[in-house]
């Protein structure tokens, strides 16, 4: 009978969220995974098989724990400015990072950050309704903002524009 596991793995992804979000999948070494989340490096491998088996459950927590609340908020958008509030204020770092970094190489999270994204998508199409490709650029706007570090902005010039959906 193998010994129990000395550490809590909810506890572990959900550090390994941040560690990736900070500092990227190529950015993150395997040594300071088990320096920051305090595994060993042998119950590291045997739990999630891989540095990516840890950053894919990463993601997917990434992705339930803060992406798919924001969809269900922008589910219940009143109109585009709030649309885009909530965007650029939700914690999509992980999500980002994915999408530019991980993406063009792993079809595995190409998938997850495309099914995230087209989940924004109908979300704020179906809470505005608005044509899906519409939804999508408004989508492709607010993460633009997010990328240049001016969340605050949305509530100015290209909230203005946007008035008019509604």
């Amino acid at each position: 009978m193998g010994r129990r596991r000395a550490f809590d793995e909810d506890e572990v992804v959900r550090a390994a969220v941040g560690l990736f979000a900070g500092r990227a999948f190529d950015g993150v070494s395997v040594d300071d995974l088990v320096t920051h989340l305090g595994v060993h490096r042998n119950s590291l491998y045997k739990t999630f098989g891989s540095k990516r088996g840890l950053y894919l459950a990463a993601l997917r927590r990434h992705l339930a724990e803060d992406v798919h609340p924001l969809v269900c908020a922008l589910a219940a958008a009143a109109d585009a400015a709030t649309a885009l509030r909530l965007v650029t204020s939700a914690d999509l770092g992980l999500l980002l990072l994915a999408a530019v970094e991980r993406a063009p190489a792993d079809e595995e999270v190409a998938a997850e950050v495309t099914a995230a994204l087209a989940s924004v998508d109908q979300a704020i199409a179906g809470a505005l309704g608005i044509p899906a490709d519409l939804a999508a650029a408004l989508t492709a706007a607010a993460l633009g903002v997010v990328l240049r570090g001016n969340p605050d902005g949305v509530g100015t010039a290209l909230t203005r524009r946007l008035d008019p959906l509604h």
